[in-house]
């Protein structure tokens, strides 16, 4: 497992947007905490994404929630380490709606292609792709700091580019070897993953303004 920790790449602003949207999702996620059993699966079953139920509000409403801990600390720290670079080039207003349409793209590529599911699919993750696609376009020499977890935690400097197309390619090789398989049992929306990761490197073509500040080279770990 490879976990990126930071990058290397400055931001001219403290991102508003960013620490905003995380902000929403641990919300929606400590509301999900204090429900009983019963209220939580009527709340899931209304704002996630069913594909045998679809509704359109749910394409936005379904990548604000999440099925754990785990889930939602994965996907926040994600969004935090590739989130502030990309809304630096976007500005404000473009950043808001270039996540929000990428996760309306990751959601349906997930229907398209697995339309009859009856499991509610809920997570950020297809928004977050989307903003990995766009820092992959952005930022290729930028370096991350990461974590890969062996028999032994193993820390790393990796370019942009090649852990970003890493990733991309795992969730390609996972999506197809999973295809089909899951219409009946939950797991990870594969193809979310790769609906937002194509959007956002397709949407940062249009709505990005502003030019790049440098990378900085960093001499080791503080």
């Amino acid at each position: 497992m490879i976990f990126p920790i930071r990058d290397n790449q400055p931001s001219r602003s403290f991102p508003v947007v960013t620490v905003a949207l995380i902000a929403v999702n641990v919300a929606v996620f400590l509301f999900e905490a204090i429900l009983d059993a019963s209220s939580l699966d009527v709340f899931i079953r209304r704002y996630a994404m069913i594909a045998e139920s679809f509704r359109a509000s749910t394409l936005i409403t379904s990548i604000f929630l999440h099925g754990g801990f785990l889930h939602i600390l994965g996907n926040m720290w994600f969004l935090w380490v590739y989130g502030d670079n990309v809304e630096d080039r976007l500005g404000k207003g473009r950043y808001l709606l270039f996540y929000l349409a990428s996760g309306v793209a990751a959601g349906l590529l997930q229907l398209a292609v697995n339309p009859n599911s009856a499991i509610p699919i809920v997570g950020a993750s297809g928004a977050i792709a989307g903003v990995m696609g766009a820092y992959l376009l952005l930022y290729p020499r930028a370096e991350i700091k990461t974590i890969i977890f062996l028999l032994f935690l193993i820390r790393v400097v990796i370019p942009a580019l090649w852990l970003l197309i890493y990733w991309f390619a795992l969730q390609v090789y996972s999506g197809i070897y999973e295809l089909g398989r899951q219409s009946n049992q939950g797991g990870v929306a594969w193809f979310a993953h790769i609906g937002g990761f194509l959007a956002g490197m397709a949407l940062i073509k249009i709505l990005r303004t502003r030019e790049p500040i440098g990378a900085i080279r960093t001499t080791g770990n503080p």
